[in-house]
């Protein structure tokens, strides 16, 4: 045999340990980056294992926090025939974790099977309560055991070994013992899995409620002559507290920085700006200033901190947009060309996403000249972290190139771990993916444009299951830049549907000013607002909307409020649809275990929506109860309407898109009655197992 044939017994070659264990998760699609959770998130660790024959195994989970602490954690099967092995375990710490799969022969689950069978049939029956009582011996002899496990062991194999004893009762004895080997089995065999990182970053990276606006429109004053003064830092703080009020948890400005004067922008995107159009804040730059700037209509640096003070009074936190990119005036032009694209005639490049075009705006070349831009772009982002802002919303991040991100996000979060970044993703899968896996917290989907009960269904099954591992999604229902069809002809209905199923669906959800007071006029032929913001002051008269009745405002407050509630709507992984008998109703459920709640008590949200927003729907809802651990009948309340129900498998609802479209349900879970309670396996045991199948 030539010497570089690998031999069978060389185990260099042996990709498999003795017992496989394949598709650990969570994961990332590419093993060269982290999947990553948030804390206060429970994640489902799992992994595919098995063995060859009919003897059982058993599967545990060692994770260890960023603080060193290691914890053992017993998985259950999953679905029968999968040999899928899963534990849902909540993260508490920020940081890097560890984990790593092990898979053993459980002999002791494996010869009480066998036992069981045998003896019941009357075969074999001296042998294999001989075999037990070896095991159990064996087991109590275990150092690694307690001295009250060991007693208990050794009572066992006594009894296990009393011939004056029927063999069915010392068979129940060792059935009544199952539970005191779930934490320490009688192991063999084993192999294990390399060890696994999981990045757990703050709650706010996942969970949270966002609301943008523009801080020029709040304030701004027309006068006679039609020339305008703009809002300020100062009269823009005056809305943080309604924002607040309605639940919200981030304040998402726009660019802040001085406008290009250069090739401004006048209404709805026209070429030409008037004396008094104050352009897009996302032409970025001016004799003014640059990123580093604040815009001077808008007050000082001093005014913007003292926002943020204010903001964190009303418990907001800032989240501003990063958007790379230069108005023709910006200082970056004449300091730096080359960060440019220079065409043939020496012009420069300006933005487009045809068919639109950006004259305003010059983007930014990262191949040219990457050093000196890389340092540059880093010193405004921290400079911008010292002056108090925690979050970036980041603009167009997929015209820019990948591995600049992953660099930026390394660099600032290794100094500053709890700066969050957002993609404004709207692009291609693969792209909007991998932006995820390289470093974004979280990302903008493609949820503004699911409208239908088959649309919502799938993609809301993808972010939750798919894609949960390694991407948020932030649920904004609209953007200054989209306004869908479905709201511009929905009305009030498609409002509060898309705001409701956004806030329930994800623990991640945004809206843009003005949604509340359903605006919804858009320009003809387009998916954006007529009279746009982007390009204008839009002071709103928010009070005298209220008192008419025209904004939904007590409705926002009322999701926000209803979130908070519930702490299964904390979570992304947890969502399960439910079937009904018309295609226009959705019908999901969120839960989460009483193992995982603070108060100890199990909770469980049912959202119902009818998104037609034009007709009124009666349908049954249907329940797999076995899988919500309800009992046959069982009380919701609506948060919508306050009325309350009895439910069960099959439930009929009349949703008017008229009047309310959404059913929101919290559950009333019943009282365990003391023997129930008592008799009811904990969620880190599995008392008895089913045999692999042949």
């Amino acid at each position: 045999m030539n010497s570089a044939t690998p031999r069978p017994s060389d185990e260099r070659f042996l990709a498999l340990g003795r017992i496989p264990l394949l598709k650990p998760r969570p994961a990332a699609p590419d093993a060269r980056w982290n999947p990553s959770a948030f804390v206060g998130e429970v994640v489902p660790f799992s992994v595919t294992a098995f063995r060859e024959g009919h003897d059982l195994i058993g599967v545990r989970l060692n994770l260890t926090s960023p603080s060193g602490v290691t914890s053992v954690h017993r998985l259950l099967q999953g679905a029968p025939g999968t040999d899928r092995w899963v534990i849902s375990v909540p993260v508490g710490e920020q940081g890097l974790w560890s984990f790593s799969f092990e898979g053993f022969s459980d002999d002791y689950a494996t010869w009480l099977h066998n036992a069981t069978i045998k003896i019941e049939a009357g075969v074999d029956v001296d042998v294999m309560l001989a075999l037990g009582h070896e095991l159990v011996t064996a087991a109590a002899a275990e150092t690694t055991r307690t001295s009250a496990q060991r007693r208990k062991l050794s009572s066992l194999a006594a009894t296990l070994g009393d011939h004056t004893l029927a063999a069915d009762e010392r068979l129940a004895a060792a059935t009544a013992a199952i539970d005191s080997f779930w934490n320490h089995p009688l192991a063999s065999l084993s192999s294990s899995t390399a060890d696994q990182q999981l990045l757990v970053e703050r709650t706010r990276a996942g969970a949270g409620a966002w609301y943008e606006f523009f801080p020029r429109s709040e304030g701004a004053k027309r006068a006679a002559d039609g020339t305008w003064r703009s809002g300020t830092f100062s009269t823009a703080a005056k809305r943080l507290p309604a924002i607040a009020a309605m639940g919200f948890d981030v304040v998402y400005l726009p660019p802040i920085h001085p406008i290009g004067e250069v090739n401004r922008k006048g209404p709805n995107n026209t070429l030409i700006a008037g004396p008094n159009d104050p352009g897009s804040p996302w032409a970025i730059g001016s004799r003014h200033g640059g990123h580093d700037a604040v815009h001077p209509d808008l007050g000082s640096i001093t005014d913007f901190e003292a926002f943020v003070a204010a903001a964190l009074e009303q418990g907001l936190e800032i989240a501003l947009d990063l958007a790379l990119q230069a108005a023709p005036d910006h200082p970056w032009v004449t300091e730096h060309p080359e960060w440019f694209t220079t065409l043939p005639d020496g012009s420069i490049a300006y933005a487009e996403n045809p068919p639109k075009k950006y004259q305003d705006i010059y983007p930014i070349n990262f191949d040219n000249d990457p050093v000196e831009l890389r340092a540059e772009i880093l010193r405004i982002v921290f400079l911008w972290v010292a002056r108090g802002v925690s979050i970036f919303r980041v603009d167009n991040p997929h015209t820019k190139p990948a591995e600049f991100w992953e660099w930026l996000i390394a660099e600032v979060n290794a100094v500053y771990p709890d700066v969050v970044f957002l993609a404004e993703a709207f692009t291609r899968p693969a792209l909007l993916k991998t932006l995820a896996m390289v470093g974004f917290q979280q990302s903008y989907t493609y949820f503004t444009w699911r409208n239908t009960t088959d649309e919502l269904t799938e993609f809301l099954t993808g972010v939750a299951n798919d894609t949960a591992d390694f991407l948020r999604p932030n649920l904004f229902v609209n953007t200054p830049d989209i306004l869908t069809e479905y709201l511009q002809f929905g009305g009030v209905a498609a409002h509060k549907v898309r705001a409701a199923i956004a806030a329930t669906a994800a623990p991640v959800w945004g809206m843009y000013s003005g949604y509340e007071l359903i605006e919804n006029v858009a320009r003809q032929g387009a998916e954006e607002h007529l009279n746009s913001e982007k390009y204008e002051y839009r002071p709103r008269d928010w009070a005298a909307a209220e008192r008419d009745g025209t904004s939904i405002a007590p409705y926002i407050s009322m999701l926000n409020r209803f979130r908070r509630e519930h702490p299964a709507l904390g979570q992304l992984r947890n969502l399960v649809f439910h079937p009904t008998d018309d295609e226009a109703i959705l019908a999901f459920s969120k839960q989460l275990p009483s193992a995982h709640t603070a108060n100890g008590k199990p909770d469980t949200v049912i959202v119902v929506a009818n998104v037609d927003p034009h007709s009124v729907r009666e349908t049954m809802v249907h329940l797999d109860l076995a899988a919500l651990g309800l009992p046959t009948q069982f009380e919701v309340t609506d948060a919508v309407s306050g009325e309350t129900w009895t439910w069960g498998t099959h439930n009929y609802v009349r949703l008017d898109a008229f009047t309310e479209p959404v059913h929101l349900l919290s559950v009333r879970h019943p009282q365990p009655t003391r023997s129930a309670a008592k008799a009811r396996p904990s969620a880190a045991r599995q008392p008895k197992q089913a045999p692999n199948a042949s």
